[in-house]
């Protein structure tokens, strides 16, 4: 019997309104000891997430480790996309044992968990492991996270996707909520935070809209 294909997103792919982003630790204690990505790369990826789930209207929870006594404050990167809103601020290094990120989590009501932050094998792999223990589905922005070294940062991911937790990137991110160029309502932010933060690939879409009037759609 013959399997009949039809023009339908899968089930597995992330849409704007299924999932809630957590950003973990985006702080300046955290990215000093970072070495697994360099920081530009690392904020401007950070920044690439952040208005994407900003620009698509995606639940978002910002959340912080000791901000005022240790870590200091998130990158305005991330915090500039989402003027006003309260950081949570805990002290357990795994955000799942927090209960005021707990009840927001809570609050949102949302089956898919979407993970980003520093490190990643102690603050990701924390929630990650904790929320699929509790039926989530979690997936990981892989390159908006970061460690003390390549290794920590690679068997951190490793441990997760053998647990279930699906990697993916900030780009990818990115183009899967949008996934479709006919979408116009969405279309020019898209574009405009790939031109800003989609390193060679947002070069592409400035020179061909200078230079050609191209578009996409």
């Amino acid at each position: 019997m013959s399997i009949k294909a039809t023009p339908t997103p899968g089930a597995k792919l992330l849409t704007p309104k299924d999932h809630t982003l957590v950003m973990i630790d985006f702080q300046s204690q955290m990215a000093f000891a970072t070495h697994s990505i360099d920081a530009v790369n690392l904020r401007n990826n950070a920044a690439l997430v952040a208005n994407a789930a900003a620009g698509f209207g995606v639940s978002t929870i910002l959340t912080t480790v000791a901000e005022k006594s240790f870590s200091g404050p998130m990158f305005n990167e991330i915090t500039d996309a989402f003027p006003g809103q309260k950081m949570l601020d805990r002290t357990s290094m795994n955000t799942w044992e927090d209960a005021a990120v707990i009840n927001r989590v809570n609050e949102i009501g949302k089956n898919r968990i979407v993970l980003s932050g520093l490190w990643t094998g102690v603050c990701i792999v924390g929630p990650a492991l904790s929320a699929l223990d509790q039926g989530f589905e979690v997936f990981v922005i892989a390159d908006a996270c970061g460690d003390v070294s390549a290794e920590a940062h690679n068997r951190a991911m490793d441990r997760m996707v053998q647990a279930g937790a699906q990697p993916m990137t900030s780009l990818q991110y990115l183009l899967e909520l949008q996934r479709d160029w006919a979408r116009t309502d969405t279309y020019e932010m898209t574009t405009g935070v790939a031109k800003k933060f989609g390193g060679a690939y947002g070069l592409g879409v400035t020179y061909a809209k200078t230079m050609f009037g191209a578009h996409e759609g």
